[in-house]
């Protein structure tokens, strides 16, 4: 009786243990590698495999989805001699689950080392402006390189990414004085064109005035009306020197200053006093305005007559001079 009960627990043990090392299930992302004793037979697909159990044969599974490896932060110094931190992403994935298996240890390890090793060599071969602005053309050839190396392992690398690039505080502060030295010379560049095209205009303008002295008093008008649009108390309005030089005149200011007329000094030899010098005030150092005489305010009547046609404005055709009869010669001969 204890013979039998021991002989259906040993047999008990042998079923649980075959169970355990004969069956395997394989998912569907997965492969099964297949060895007996030791040697490679074949691929398993998906699903319920039996296997002659009690380490005879041997199964291996192989993941076939992509990998997303996190490379870590890796130092180099550019083309340029610039110190940069780049973070980078591999993206890979086993095609060939025998490979894998044969000719690497772990290629999910070896992938990675290769991936920094990688990095840091073509970093090293490029400048910092590659390094930011053309950072396809630098993925791709990373892409290239890690591939290349990882075929034989039946590693399929699909994908580089640098995710950041991390600069010293010094370089960022250098960058942005250049960056702004950068717009500031734009900016100057579109204010000078502006200018000269600004200045164009205005000499075509000026031609058109020149042409037509009247358009200055429409442009005039036009600066009125567009100062009493915001109500305004206080309009200065440009008026030209030629219709305020005579009242000028009638009050004794000229528009242009005169020199001092020279004293005469009388003959020699002769009794004719010189002429009388107007007395300067020592305190203020003015002389005094001369009277006004009747000559004067009738040359201020005439002026006032006289209606004054502003320069810009078409000027009238002088006056033809008066014609004045001849006068009769008379004979001294005759009576």
């Amino acid at each position: 009786m204890d013979v039998a009960l021991i002989l259906v627990v040993v047999l008990v043990v042998l079923g649980l243990v075959a169970w355990s090392t004969g069956v395997r299930i394989i998912n569907e992302y997965e492969r099964g590698v297949m060895f007996r004793l030791g040697r490679l037979i074949n691929l398993k697909p998906p699903g319920l495999r039996v296997i002659i159990p009690f380490g005879i044969d041997r199964l291996v599974k192989v993941d076939l989805r992509t990998v997303t490896l996190e490379v870590p932060p890796q130092e180099a110094i550019t083309l340029d001699n610039v110190t940069v931190k780049v973070l980078a992403v591999v993206y890979f994935q086993v095609v060939h689950p025998q490979l894998a298996v044969t000719k690497v240890q772990n290629y999910y390890n070896a992938t990675s080392q290769i991936a920094q090793s990688t990095l840091r060599s073509v970093l090293g071969q490029s400048s910092l402006h590659d390094l930011l602005a053309e950072r396809a053309k630098l993925t791709s050839t990373l892409q290239h390189i890690i591939d290349e190396q990882t075929e034989p392992w039946g590693v399929k690398v699909s994908g580089v990414e640098i995710k950041d690039v991390e600069l010293p505080e010094s370089m960022q502060r250098a960058m942005a004085k250049q960056a702004e030295a950068e717009r500031e010379r734009l900016a100057k560049i579109i204010n000078a064109e502006g200018e000269l095209d600004a200045a164009q205009k205005l000499t075509e303008a000026a031609e058109v005035i020149r042409r037509e002295p009247s358009a200055l008093q429409l442009r005039y008008l036009q600066t009125l009306s567009e100062i009493g649009v915001e109500q305004n108390t206080v309009i200065v309005f440009p008026m030209p020197m030629d219709v305020i030089a005579p009242f000028m005149n009638i009050t004794g200011r000229r528009t242009t200053p005169e020199p001092p007329a020279p004293a005469i000094a009388p003959p020699s030899g002769s009794d004719a006093p010189a002429t009388p010098e107007i007395p300067v005030n020592h305190t203020t150092g003015e002389r005094p305005r001369p009277y006004v005489t009747r000559g004067s305010l009738a040359r201020a009547a005439e002026l006032l007559a006289t209606p004054a046609v502003p320069s810009f404005l078409p000027q009238p055709p002088p006056a033809p001079p008066a014609s004045t009869p001849p006068t009769p010669r008379v004979d001294p001969t005759e009576g």
